[in-house]
């Protein structure tokens, strides 16, 4: 039978309803394994969906000398842990349609950094990865497989504790639930080898390269599969009472998430990690005061002095539940007896430079952990000669290698930052 083509396709099965990307026949325009000896084997990636005000965040000197600024003040006990970097971006459009170019690079919906890595060093763990929220997100997801496959993202804690410390009976649930994901994929995998008949080659390469996506999906589900019956680790942490998923509980919310990703790392249960920070209609209260600004409008300020102190003040919240992660990954061991921090890559970023702006340039960063050389602010410029310029993707390259991964290149970027952290 001839496979009727609309502007707005879909693979369908009884269970699952999966969109095409676009094809010009439906009107559109046409490393290495990860080393067992690697130093370091854990990368958790935190995406601030609406950036950071880079004025109150930036200290004024480059280098080890530099003064903490009142943003960073959270960090300040962990100074000779981290590492902050201004000046790199990937050279991608503005707007908040682009800031997952976070991790994806110059183009929205590439596989992400988080799962580009997880596809390297996730495959001994019970998840690949793990890929969260703290609060409702309006936004582009942040994470991505190939083929601009987004992944959802976890946002209740107790959905998430159930995931990785899950009882006998919430096994069996996740057994049928992971068996009819993968029995949905099968019929849609028959479908599409029956439209690719009715495609042309171009649009057919396409769809392989879409379909590969697909597959890796499938896959994922097969690995899942067959570790759904390991030893789930017992531990000893209490969640609330309910989620605190409201509108003003971002703070506790996020609190949670930290403690739950830490307990993730020190049982082994997965190795990467990525949660974004939303920009919906977030409300703060700092020292117990409600802030007059919720936070997508204090971060559209227009340069308001009143917006600017609601969004200092938020930035500042944000970097101290960062802190006390830092501090409780430092505080840990891993299986070497080392501090889980060394062993650990602590990522901190934005795909949104100034969000008043929308603007997508100069991406401030930090970055803890993994034995590199840290205690500075290393700042970057764009005034060098071009090809000696280094962008946020540089930085990218040197984690993948930190994590024992061969990597030459991410995006635009080819340099590394080797030459300065380590």
């Amino acid at each position: 039978m001839k496979t009727h083509l609309t502007r707005r396709h879909f693979l369908r099965s009884t269970s699952a309803i999966i969109a095409l990307p676009a094809l010009e026949s439906i009107g559109f325009q046409a490393f290495a394994a990860h080393r067992a000896d690697a130093p370091v084997k854990r990368l958790v990636c935190i995406g601030a969906n609406l950036g950071l005000h880079t004025p109150a965040l930036y200290p004024a000197k480059a280098g080890a000398d530099y003064e903490m600024t009142p943003s960073l003040a959270p960090l300040k006990e962990l100074r000779n842990d981290f590492t902050l970097f201004s000046g790199l971006d990937h050279r991608a459009g503005g707007g908040h349609p682009n800031w997952p170019n976070f991790l994806c690079g110059k183009n929205t919906g590439e596989i992400s950094f988080d799962q580009r890595v997880a596809a390297r060093i996730g495959e001994n763990t019970r998840f690949q990865s793990l890929v969260l929220t703290a609060g409702a997100n309006d936004c582009t997801p942040m994470s991505y497989l190939k083929g601009a496959i987004a992944l959802p993202a976890i946002e209740r804690p107790s959905v998430l504790y159930k995931k990785l410390f899950a009882s006998v009976s919430d096994r069996a649930r996740t057994e049928y639930l992971l068996k009819s994901g993968r029995s949905a994929l099968d019929f849609v995998m028959q479908d599409a080898n029956a439209l690719q008949k009715s495609v042309s080659s171009y649009d057919r390469a396409k769809l392989e390269e879409y379909f590969t996506s697909l597959r890796d999906v499938e896959a994922r589900i097969g690995r899942q599969l067959s570790r759904v019956n390991d030893v789930v680790p017992t531990v000893k942490y209490e969640l609330p009472a309910a989620d605190p998923v409201a509108n003003n509980l971002m703070v506790e919310l996020e609190t949670i998430h930290y403690d739950l990703m830490a307990l993730a790392l020190q049982t082994d249960s997965t190795r990467v990690i990525s949660m974004v920070l939303p920009s919906g209609s977030q409300t703060f209260k700092v020292d117990g005061k409600m802030l007059q600004y919720g936070y997508h409008n204090a971060s559209h300020h227009g340069n308001d002095p009143d917006k600017i102190a609601a969004l200092t003040a938020i930035d500042r919240e944000n970097l101290r539940c960062l802190a006390a992660f830092i501090s409780k990954i430092k505080a840990a061991r891993d299986e070497q007896d080392r501090s889980l921090l060394d062993s650990s890559i602590i990522l901190f970023g934005t795909g949104m430079g100034d969000a008043s702006r929308h603007s997508n340039t100069d991406l401030p960063a930090i970055v803890a952990g993994g034995g590199f050389k840290h205690g500075r602010h290393l700042r970057f410029t764009q005034e060098s000669v071009e090809r000696e310029q280094r962008l946020l993707g540089d930085l990218f390259i040197s984690i993948e290698r930190r994590l024992g991964i061969e990597s030459s290149s991410f995006c635009a970027a080819s340099h590394g930052l080797d030459d300065v952290l380590l």
